[in-house]
């Protein structure tokens, strides 16, 4: 492999390589450089996430743009905030002993006024979020009539968050002689068609095969019933006590919602998602680079921004809608030469879908099973002994030391061993004790999603809305999730009618079903719901209704869990993980919270 002295930088960013610790050029780094050093073509590259695109096109844009020029020179285009500011970040550290570099960040979510004033101190590049690149052009704040380069970076995702017509708006602004490079990990039809319609014979490198996983990161997946999904999440955290990892929802209810069960929990998580303002999303993202948050749970378009080289695990709580999705969250992981794990839940209706991933990043994932409660207690323990022993002794403990000896004058070595250790294991042994078998086979039922005629174990409900009402069946399903705050995979086999509609939950939720759809109305029309008798197959209505009070919205008993180390406060402040656990098991839940210290996961 080259080294960064034989892909032709020049001193100022050899010495920034240098001190960034940077030793060898990635594939990435080392195909795209010299090329764009020595031309003046177009390009597309096509890379995973973590290969080191940003230095692949930084450093050769910073070496031939003009410094002593305050004229705007070069365009870089990001899908999100977060990935914006990594990126300007980034090129100032690479660019540390350029005279005179200014490099503007341009991005929603701040004050648009004082980046125009950067912008007009001479930024030679900048670095955008199309949305608000597009709000500046039109407002005369910035002028990128006479750039030489545009980049495309992470193209496909931008063009996943409904960007082309934004991006085709900006290049209209830009000359048609510019040399335009586009960074994407996966090469579906519609960046093709970017590449085609904006680029002029672009020179093509590919690092792995286009769409392929990366050969650090391995597969898994874990087959439970839908409704055991949030337990198999926590098991798969507890079985892996130093994990650092982000997990990925489909929307930013069901992030938020997982993240609070986290932290209610006892975990140290974290929300990341849309709605959290610029502020809120800074704060999460930096305890998370700093280890405070070892769960970091995030819809696909904000971890866009993560870029954090010691993640061990990606957790798919639930699969993206595109399949090429997941191979952008799997990049999460496995990144700077460092292996990662990629984890999937999924239900039985879902396995199909692993199938459809496997063909497209040309990797097998290995079907594992959710481990059960002793295996779990054996792996905290040793864990805990391997941290003991290999704590470094801190010597102020000396001139205690003889009245810790007189407290344990009568205990041996093995039974001092036994209490020490059984502090810990005790917290998990009970929580674990009576904990069920999570893991369904391929040809079991999944109690969460599918409905067999010949078994009572959910309830089919028939609605008096339908396709009159402005309903089909995924917008029927938004609004029974919205209503009785359940997860998606809790309404299943819905089916809509003209005036009326059907619908199944696991038998455990009728109650809570019937009690919210009492004297309901919505859009100042009464919405009725009642048990059918129609198992699945048409417009037969009939049924009961069965009354009582309101359940508790949230659904689900509070009880006991041992405490994760740690207790950072929620994405938005105010939450933290004193409050009451969630146990799996069928034991009693206890009221006595179990308080331990913050300890450093490095």
């Amino acid at each position: 492999m080259s080294t960064f002295h034989d892909l032709g930088l020049n001193n100022d960013l050899l010495q920034a390589i240098t001190d960034l610790g940077f030793e060898k050029p990635s594939e990435v780094q080392e195909k795209a450089i010299p090329l764009l050093l020595e031309s003046e073509s177009d390009l597309v590259a096509l890379a995973q996430t973590g290969t080191g695109k940003t230095a692949a096109f930084g450093f050769p844009m910073l070496q031939k743009i003009d410094l002593n020029s305050r004229t705007t020179q070069g365009l870089i285009l990001s899908p999100t905030r977060e990935l914006c500011l990594q990126i300007a970040n980034e090129l100032k550290a690479y660019g540390k002993y350029c005279k005179g570099l200014n490099v503007a960040a341009i991005y929603g979510g701040a004050s648009i006024t004082d980046q125009a004033r950067e912008v007009k101190r001479g930024a030679q590049i900048l670095v955008a979020t199309p949305g608000r690149m597009k709000d500046m052009i039109s407002r005369n704040m910035v002028d990128i009539t006479k750039i030489e380069y545009s980049v495309l970076d992470e193209a496909d995702e931008m063009l996943n968050m409904g960007f082309k017509e934004d991006i085709t708006d900006i290049l209209s602004h830009t000359p048609a002689d510019k040399s335009t490079w586009l960074f994407s990990a996966t090469m579906p039809k519609e960046v093709a068609a970017i590449a085609k319609n904006f680029m002029h014979n672009p020179q093509e490198i590919t690092v792995g095969n286009k769409n392929e996983s990366s050969n650090n990161v391995s597969h898994e997946y874990y087959l439970v019933n839908a409704r055991d999904r949030y337990q198999a999440l926590k098991r798969l955290a507890d079985a892996n006590p130093d994990i650092f990892s982000v997990i990925f929802c489909r929307t930013k209810r069901d992030t938020q919602k997982v993240a609070e069960q986290l932290i209610e929990d006892g975990y140290n998580a974290g929300a990341l998602h849309g709605d959290l303002s610029q502020n809120q999303r800074d704060l999460v993202m930096n305890a998370f680079r700093k280890n405070q948050i070892q769960m970091l749970v995030a819809t696909d378009v904000a971890a866009r921004g993560i870029d954090v080289d010691d993640v061990t695990h990606v957790i798919n709580y639930q699969l993206p809608d595109e399949v090429e999705t997941y191979t952008h969250r799997s990049g999460r992981t496995g990144r700077a030469g460092k292996t990662g794990v990629s984890m999937v839940i999924v239900s039985k209706s879902e396995v199909r879908k692993i199938k459809s991933i496997e063909r497209i990043i040309k990797k097998q994932f290995d079907k594992k099973d959710i481990p059960n409660g002793m295996e779990i207690c054996e792996v905290q323990l040793m864990s805990l002994a391997n941290k003991i022993h290999n704590t470094e002794i801190n010597h102020e403990i000396d001139k205690y030391l003889t009245s810790i000896n007189e407290l344990f004058e009568d205990t041996t070595k093995e039974e001092l061993i036994k209490k020490v250790f059984s502090v810990e294991f005790t917290r998990f042994f009970n929580y674990y004790q009576k904990a069920k078998d999570l893991n369904i086979s391929e040809g079991s039922q999944d109690s969460g999603r599918e409905f067999k005629g010949g078994k009572n174990d959910s309830t089919r409900y028939f609605i008096n809305v339908g396709g009159k009402d402005g309903f089909d069946w995924m917008k029927l399903k938004d609004f029974l999730k919205e209503q009785l705050d359940l997860g998606r995979d809790d309404i299943f086999k819905v089916e809509t009618k003209d005036s009326f509609s059907f619908f199944n939950t696991e038998n455990e939720l009728r109650e809570k079903v019937l009690a919210h759809f009492t004297d309901f109305k919505h859009e100042g029309r009464f919405v009725n719901v009642e048990v059918s008798e129609n198992r699945g197959g048409g417009g037969k209505r009939g049924g009961k209704r069965s009354g009582g009070p309101r359940s508790d919205r949230r659904g689900g008993n509070k009880d006991s869990r041992p405490r994760r180390s740690g207790d950072f406060k929620a994405s938005n402040g105010e939450r933290s993980g004193k409050s009451r656990r969630r146990s799996e098991g069928d034991s009693k839940s206890n009221n006595s919270k179990i308080s331990r210290p913050r300890r450093s996961r490095r």
